[in-house]
Parts: structure tokens; sequence; C-alpha cells
């Protein structure tokens, strides 16, 4: 018996080695797409975590679970590893690397090697950061605010600045390589304006990418060089100017909103149409406002500043701006609406997800322009209203499309069905713990209770017992859905190459699709949401 066992234990130890290689070695871009699906999902939840024991230290008023000290650190982590290693990156790192070549009819994108690299480049990125964060951490905020991220902070701001550093060149490649694709790959007949609209938000967010991203990069070095150096870029007591920081940091991380949202506007725009069984409804005015709202993004970093003491005509100007960045979003929602209208609607999980999003990000996108008014922002700034206002759009907006994108689009990556009424449940689930969790907080910023505070006056309890039971819901919401999809690997029933009957070109080939995606190049002829007879 053994002389027989040893070379099978080899054999399999052998087949186990060389399929670890050939995915660490992969240039296809649905497997690195899945590699960022795992590695993000990974984040998620130490964001998550770092979120659940805020949320129950602000059970009671007194903070009994943490000192000060670790409350920053605690809120610094969730901010950084949700906003740099989950939010930006997850649906053009999973979803657009999935999709993108498949939309396009392309064998993949333009340069695979460069698309392995930027994994790797977010690995390091990620590892380096978690190390700094969880070895001493940080306290400044994800925001590193100077002097005090200069001077005042003893914890590891440079680490974390390096790894935020390195992650940038990820997003920078991975946009890179989306414009490329995206102008020179695109298959017979598939002209600008047959474009499916998520590769329109995802050529509008490569563009803030590439763009965007080297303005942060340079920020955070001169951060650290002013740190370690004591070179006065921003310290008063050196030369500097602590507003430089705040425009240079706002100018990036405000069309880093964009780039967060843009992505989860394109994935609502496939599902809507999908579910509804009819062309999106102005479907040129939704592609081009995805290319306004990336040029607007631009123009606005100054409404995070109308108590930094910037003049009074410049905060008109950019209040001004930002009520007008607003109407490219609502034009989508009044279109998305529209084409809801009279439509043929299946609520399957994807469009209760969509449904979601339109919901929530019409809630956040409101209360972001009362923030947008002078008057308003004054009394609100640096309250919980914020921090509801930005979860509403981030957490209610963005991670609603990426639940409702990977649940449309994953009989195409596995080739198997999920457990529909577990979808179903969960997408509910999410939807009320998110608005029990998040809308208590709208109340206690507009009374004034501020954020990054670990004891507050006990009058505010009973909101804060609301918000954090709705935390509870919704870690419960987010856990289903890792189970039942990774139940359905083994026990899902195939779903052939187009379960929900859809158009799109990434629906014409096998689930999963082959290595090179198509036997041959298709041929586009028609519009990219033909539903009629279908």
């Amino acid at each position: 018996m053994s002389a027989v066992a040893a070379p099978e234990r080899q054999r399999s130890y052998v087949t186990t080695e060389y399929a670890i290689r050939s995915w660490l070695l992969t240039t296809d871009h649905k497997r690195i797409g899945i590699l960022y699906l795992i590695s993000i999902t990974l984040m998620f939840f130490v964001g998550g975590a770092a979120a659940t024991l805020m949320r129950l230290e602000l059970l009671t008023p007194d903070g009994t679970l943490v000192d000060a000290e670790t409350y920053n650190k605690l809120f610094t982590m969730h901010g950084v590893v949700m906003v740099w290693f989950f939010l930006i990156p997850s649906i053009p790192s999973v979803l657009g690397n999935f999709l993108l070549p498949l939309m396009l009819g392309a064998r993949d994108l333009a340069f695979p090697r460069l698309n392995l690299l930027s994994w790797y480049v977010y690995l390091i990125g990620a590892a380096f950061t978690l190390w700094a964060l969880i070895d001493g951490g940080v306290d400044t905020g994800w925001t590193f605010y100077t002097p005090f991220s200069t001077t005042a902070s003893t914890t590891r701001v440079v680490e974390v600045a390096v790894g935020i550093f390195v992650v940038g060149f990820s997003s920078i490649l991975t946009g890179l390589n989306f414009i490329v694709t995206t102008h020179k790959l695109r298959a017979p007949g598939l002209t600008w304006f047959r474009l499916p609209l998520f590769v329109w938000s995802m050529y509008a967010t490569s563009v803030i990418l590439v763009l965007a991203t080297p303005v942060l990069g340079i920020t955070l070095l001169l951060l650290a060089v002013e740190r370690v150096a004591h070179v006065g870029f921003f310290d008063p007591a050196l030369g500097g100017d602590p507003l430089l920081f705040q425009n240079l940091f706002w100018f990036y991380s405000h069309p880093a909103v964009y780039i967060m949202i843009l992505p989860g506007m394109g994935v609502v725009s496939e599902l809507i149409a999908a579910f509804a069984r009819k062309p999106v409804f102005g479907y040129s005015y939704v592609a081009m406002c995805s290319v306004a709202i990336a040029v607007l993004g631009f123009l606005v970093w100054g409404h995070h500043m109308f108590v930094a003491g910037i003049s009074a005509h410049a905060a008109l100007m950019f209040s001004i701006l930002s009520y007008l960045v607003a109407i490219p979003s609502a034009i989508k929602v009044f279109n998305w609406t529209a084409t809801l209208y009279r439509g043929a609607i299946t609520l399957s999980t994807p469009l209760l997800y969509a449904l979601g999003f339109i919901g929530l990000f019409t809630m956040g996108g409101l209360t972001g322009l009362f923030l947008a008014s002078l008057g308003v922002d004054v009394q609100v700034h640096d309250t919980f209203f914020v921090v509801a206002h930005f979860h509403y759009i981030m957490v209610g907006g963005m991670v609603m499309a990426y639940m409702g994108g990977l649940h449309y689009w994953w009989p195409k990556i596995t080739g198997r069905m999920y457990d529909e009424m577990w979808g179903k449940i969960a997408a509910i689930i999410i939807f009320f713990g998110f608005n029990l969790t998040f809308f208590p907080q709208y109340i206690l910023g507009y009374l004034g209770m501020p954020r990054r505070y670990h004891v507050y006056p006990p009058d505010f309890q009973m909101l804060n017992v609301m918000s954090t039971a709705g935390a509870s819901i919704l870690a419960v919401g987010y856990l289903l859905p890792l189970i039942y999809l990774l139940a359905s690997l083994r026990t899902g029933k195939v779903a052939g190459p187009n379960p929900w009957d859809a158009t799109g070109l990434e629906w014409q080939t096998s689930s999963p699709p082959p290595k090179h995606n198509f036997d041959e190049i298709p041929v586009v002829t028609g519009p990219p949401y033909d539903y009629v007879g279908r």
C-alpha cells in the first residue's frame, strides 16, 4: 500500500503546485479579476472589523471598550483600508478586469503582463499598509491632515503613506490598460455609441485614475519628506502651509469619490436594462454624463474646505460648481427610473441591489447638496452628518452596485447559479440594516455630535445604539453572500452561457469563458441593449 500511495501523494502535490503557479503567473484577465476578488474581499472584512469595534465602543457614552488613542487608530484603519484597498479598486479591478475585454469582444486587455503587475503592486501596498496599521497604527484619520500628521503624531504615518503611495501605481496601471484597450481592441462594428454603459463608466473612471492618482502620490511623498527630513511644505513652523496639503489632497480625493461611484453607475445601467427588458432611456445622455462627472469632479475639491479659511469668493464658486456636478448624476437617476417605467420587470437579486443603489444614492446625493451650501456646511461640518452622507454614497451606493454586479455576473464568472431566495434575503437585510445604521447619524450630526469622538453626551446614546444595532444587521447581510456564493461553487446548478437572457458580448461565450474568450471575434451590428423580441 505504501509503495502505491507515495507516488499518488507526490503527483497530487505536483498538480497542486502547478495549479498555484499557473494562477500566480497568469496573464488571463479573468483569472486576475478573480485574484483581485479574493484580495479585495479580505480587505473588506479587515476594514469591517475595525468598524465593528468602533460601533461597539459607541454603544455607551463613556468610552469603556477602548481608549481615545486606540479609537483614533481604529477609525484611521477603517478609512484607509476601505477607501484605498476596497472602494477604489473593487469594481474596476474585479468586474472591470473580468468583463471589459469580454464586453469589447477582445481576447484580453491591451497589456496582460502589466495587468498582472498591477495585482502584485496592490498586494505589496496592501501587505505593507496592514503591517503598519497593526504594528503601531496611525491616529491621523484617513485624510492625514497636516501639521498633525507631520509633527504631532508619533504613529506610523510614513509607513502607511508609503503603502498608499505604492498601491496608487496599481490604480494607474489599471486605468492605463483600460483606456488603451477601449481605444484599440474593440470588436468590428463596436463604435463608441454601441458600447455598453459599463464600458463608458470604466473609461471615465480610468481617465480619473490616470490623471488624479499621481497628485495623491506626490502629496503623500511630500508629507513623508517633511516628516523625515523636516523640509517645510505644510508645517507653518517650517515655513509651510497646511492649506496646501488640503488643496492637494482633496484635488485627488474628491475625484476619487467618482472613481468609487462611476463604476457602480455603470453596473446599475446594465442591471436596469437587463431586468426591465428595455434599452436604457436616453442612452447617449447617460454615456455623456459619465464623461461630464469625470470632468466636473476635478473642479469641486474646495467644498471640503469651506471652514478652513479659504476666501469667500472661492467658497462661492466651489459651492456653485458642487451644485453643477449633481446634475449629471440626477440625469442618470431620472433615466434609470424612466427605463423601469412600463418595463417587463423581473425582481431578481441583482435588480434588488440596483434599486437599493438608486434609493440610497439619491438620499446621499441630496444630502450632498446640503454640504455644498455654505451656511449649512458650517453647521454640520465634521459632524456625523458628513459620515452619514459619505456612507450613503459609498456603502449605500457603490457597495450595493458592487454586490449587484457580482450577483449578475457570478454565473458568467463561475458557471454556477446561486440560491436566488438567499440572494433576495441578503439584499433586503443589507438595505434595512444600512438605513438603521446610518440614518440616525444624520440626526446625530444635525444635533451637533462631532465625528471621531469616542465619548459623547448621554443624550446621544439612543441614536448611537440604533446605529450599532443596524451595523450588526448589516454585518449579517454581508456575511450571507459570502456563504451562499461559495456554496454555489459546489452545489449551484450549471448556469449556461446566458442565464439572464441578456444582451452584450460577454453573454455570447461560455460560462466561465475560455482563456481566449471567443472562438471567433464577434462582429457588432446593432445597439447595446436590443431587447426587442427577447
